[in-house]
């Protein structure tokens, strides 16, 4: 009886080209079996119908970069809730208009590369390129993190002053932050932040500073990167003309 094979070496074989480039065919979602697309080039085949798409490329799959709207009560990393779960191709927003192909290959080994609070929701950035990565991580103090926090009863201007001075956050002094009054009721006040090099914790932080209690908070933009109508736990395509 004939044993299976790799679906990489089949292809190979029947293309013919050399196992790499059959990779990379497979890789990059252009490789049918039995009329299904198979990714993974280790994926195991026998008698099989195994197809090339007409309209295969040799293109390189490149790191991707994914931006999620993360719902209050997920943690944006390792906890019981993570936002890792909402990377999946039924959560990918169908208004995304990057024109990219979802590949498996672009939801493995994701990253996220700004911290954000388990109570807090708004925009997650989880990537695989090491440029995005040292941007958001390493650069962090240059970028410009904005968010729309709201806080119980109404906020004196002394405080407002005060989150407009440059804060201590675990004992280290930051960057001034851009404090405003977005909407005023008589029990709760909408604060709009901008804060360079925002830590997980900070606002929370300066908030309590002045004697503030944080009904809710929302990061709407990262850098340059708002996030615009994303819907909550659904995720998108860094655009290819976006930037940090």
């Amino acid at each position: 009886m004939t044993e299976p094979v790799r679906l990489a070496k089949r292809l190979a074989q029947t293309l013919p080209c050399s196992r790499r480039e059959a990779e990379q065919y497979i890789e990059g979602g252009w490789v049918r079996v039995d009329g299904q697309v198979v990714q993974t080039p280790q994926f195991k085949v026998l008698e099989q119908r195994v197809e090339l798409d007409p309209k295969a490329r040799l293109d390189p799959v490149l790191p991707a970069t994914l931006l999620l709207h993360k719902p209050a009560g997920i943690d944006w990393a390792d906890g019981r809730h993570p936002a890792l779960q909402f990377l999946v191709e039924a959560a990918r927003w169908k208004s995304d208009r990057s024109g990219m192909r979802l590949l498996q290959r672009h939801l493995l080994h994701q990253a996220c590369v700004t911290p954000l609070e388990t109570a807090a929701s708004g925009l997650l950035v989880f990537t695989q390129d090491f440029a995005v990565r040292r941007k958001l991580l390493e650069d962090a103090a240059r970028v410009e993190f904005e968010l729309i926090v709201d806080v119980q009863g109404v906020v004196a201007a002394a405080a407002l002053d005060r989150l407009n001075r440059s804060p201590i956050v675990d004992g280290r002094a930051m960057l001034p932050a851009k404090v405003s009054i977005s909407r005023q009721t008589d029990s709760v006040t909408g604060l709009r932040f901008a804060v360079k090099g925002c830590l997980a914790g900070q606002i929370a932080q300066m908030c309590e500073s002045v004697g503030l209690v944080i009904a809710a908070m929302k990061r709407i933009r990262v850098g340059r990167v708002a996030l615009a109508a994303l819907p909550p736990g659904q995720w998108r395509y860094l655009m290819p003309y976006e930037r940090f």
